[in-house]
């Protein structure tokens, strides 16, 4: 025994972990009884322009990355378009054509005919560009659905309905070129209206999907696990007649984080949003706001390691590759708590996703992502939060996957892992990554049911969810207004796809919460304890429907809790019975 000491306090050690993280109960009989309590139907999202590509053209020194740098751009968003009063129509990047598809929700009936958003008049085509992302909002606040959709190659353009359809204009006086990855409307300052916050990945004027570029500016990440010098992050404040860019908004190391997603939430309770980044090759930044009308301010709020936190798993301070954010109030404390996809894939690079808690009611936070089992995913991206069987438990979503083809290119980028950070910014040291490529091709998307004890486990297999999905973002919303949650995800060079929920749980509270007619993005509710806030486009590519979604389970009615800005900036409350069911609330309109 002596002599074998080592070993067994080793064993003892690694079981006390497998005991505590509660990896070591799952059962297969236990994963198909909470899978049997869901029920899907898909469908492919209607197609355009039928294309086989799968691949980008690319400036000449990305050549032998082609295959990485074609990886992103495939984005959706359930909303409402034809003004029927449901999230039904679908908003679409399709990746293969570089259209931005417009249709109904396959099963809502021919409404319209699905079109190309990129087609509307009034703004000049680009060369070397990509749509990244299309985020339905009321930008005019006429009522209608406008949209704005963020690219490669170039500054955001806002698309605005009118009698034809829609009109385009740009975003700012003069073009830029800009690499956006994310994007999201929510009212920063206070003001009543909804400012535009925009995440961007490679540095301005990089050249990167343009095959004669040879523009001094590429620059690839200058860091493994600390990179600060991607595109700028910005921040521009609704002015009436457009936005207004607020230069220098955030700090620096903030500004120029790699950031492939953000998140605007109000987690203090005073309905300014907190801002998330997260970010590609470098620690996410969490923003307290403490902005006045007009004059946005933030603290960086970073937490505490201490003495059983690994370093790299504490807000702020991570070195890790956040790629999707969302909130839930989890823990019922009354603050949003924060779920951050990052690489977790087996016998790859096991890094760690982050499902951060709130402690006591405040701003500090403490990630619990292996104790309640979500540590694990694949190589993920956006994350979704849903209640899909009315129960008031959420279950969540993830997309995952990177590229799918034939050779396995793990090895090589250990290498690139293991390398002196001096040699990542220059793409000439980078190992192919061509067509072919195979990084974590083999993923399946994610489902998260919880448990009575309140761990997560994933039941895609039991679902029938497929592997070998390269999936990118995820909307949901309820589509077909039976109370229940509908999803769409936006996959990567393959068909994106539409879930309607068949499940039969229990009763859902819908509320479509409105100011002048339009969706009063960050007004709260809080029914049974239970805090929901109206999205404004939070995550990567993948954005929710306007309408906020509580499940009742055998409840025929709730009290509800609203709070909310006025288009003046006051914060006001109401408090309403309602029954089971889908409803429209006008908040008040201009005073």
């Amino acid at each position: 025994m002596r002599r074998h000491a080592p070993q067994l306090a080793a064993a003892a050690m690694i079981a006390g972990v497998w005991l505590i993280t509660g990896f070591g109960d799952t059962t297969q009989t236990g994963r198909n009884a909470l899978a049997q309590r869901f029920r899907f139907q898909s469908a492919p999202l209607p197609v355009l322009t039928p294309s086989q590509r799968t691949i980008r053209e690319v400036r000449p020194s990305l050549e032998p990355i082609a295959a990485w740098i074609s990886s992103v751009g495939a984005a959706v968003a359930l909303h409402d378009f034809d003004g029927d009063g449901l999230s039904n129509d679908v908003w679409y990047v399709d990746v293969r054509s570089d259209e931005v598809v417009v249709a109904p929700v396959p099963g809502s009936g021919n409404r319209f005919p699905p079109f190309n958003l990129l087609r509307a008049r009034g703004c000049k085509e680009r060369r070397a560009t990509a749509p990244m992302g299309v985020v339905p909002n009321d930008v005019n606040e006429d009522g209608q659905a406008d949209a704005l959709v963020y690219f490669w190659g170039r500054s955001p353009l806002v698309y605005i309905r009118n009698s034809e359809g829609f009109g385009c204009q740009e975003l700012l006086r003069e073009s830029e070129e800009w690499y956006s990855n994310a994007a999201a409307f929510a009212d920063v300052d206070g003001d009543g209206h909804a400012d535009l916050l925009v995440g961007n990945y490679f540095r301005d004027r990089s050249g990167v999907l343009d095959p004669r570029s040879t523009s001094g500016a590429m620059e690839m990440q200058d860091s493994m696990s600390r990179a600060f010098n991607g595109g700028a992050n910005r921040l521009l404040l609704w002015t009436g007649g457009g936005f207004r860019e607020v230069r220098n908004a955030f700090p620096s190391d903030v500004t120029h984080g790699w950031t492939l997603a953000l998140g605007a939430h109000d987690l203090d309770g005073d309905l300014l949003p907190e801002i998330y980044f997260a970010n590609d090759f470098g620690p996410d930044r969490l923003l307290r706001n403490r902005s006045t009308r007009g004059h946005p301010r933030f603290e960086l709020i970073e937490g505490h390691r201490r003495f059983t936190d690994p370093r790299s798993k504490v807000v702020g301070r991570d070195s890790f590759k956040g790629m999707g954010v969302d909130f839930a109030d989890l823990n019922r404390d009354g603050v949003a708590d924060i779920f951050v996809s990052n690489i977790s894939d087996d016998f790859a690079l096991e890094e760690s996703t982050f499902l951060f808690l709130s402690e006591r009611g405040s701003l500090t936070y403490r990630d619990e992502s292996e104790r309640l089992r979500v540590a694990r995913g694949g190589w993920n991206w956006d994350a979704r939060f849903a209640d899909f069987d009315n129960d008031g438990t959420p279950e969540l979503l993830q997309a995952s996957g990177f590229v799918r083809g034939t050779v396995n290119r793990w090895p090589e980028l250990h290498e690139l892992a293991m390398a002196n950070d001096t040699l990542l910014r220059r793409e000439r040291n980078w190992p192919r990554f061509t067509a072919g490529a195979e990084l974590s091709g083999d993923n399946r998307n994610p489902f998260f049911v919880r448990d009575a004890n309140g761990r997560f486990h994933d039941v895609a297999r039991e679902l029938g969810l497929a592997a070998g999905t390269i999936s990118r973002g995820i909307a949901t919303a309820d589509v077909d207004g039976d109370g229940d949650l509908d999803y769409a995800v936006a996959n990567q060079w393959q068909p994106s796809v539409f879930f309607r929920n068949d499940t039969r749980g229990g009763r859902g509270l819908v509320l479509h919460l409105r100011i002048d007619g339009s969706p009063a993005i960050g007004a709260t509710a809080r029914v049974n304890g239970v805090s929901a806030q109206v999205d404004g486009g939070n995550g990567h590519s993948g954005k929710r429907g306007p309408e906020l979604h509580f499940g009742l389970g055998a409840a025929r009615s709730a009290v509800v809790h609203l709070r909310w800005r006025d288009r003046t900036g006051r914060v006001q409350q109401r408090r309403v019975l309602l029954n089971a069911g889908m409803h429209t609330i006008e908040l008040g309109g201009r005073s």
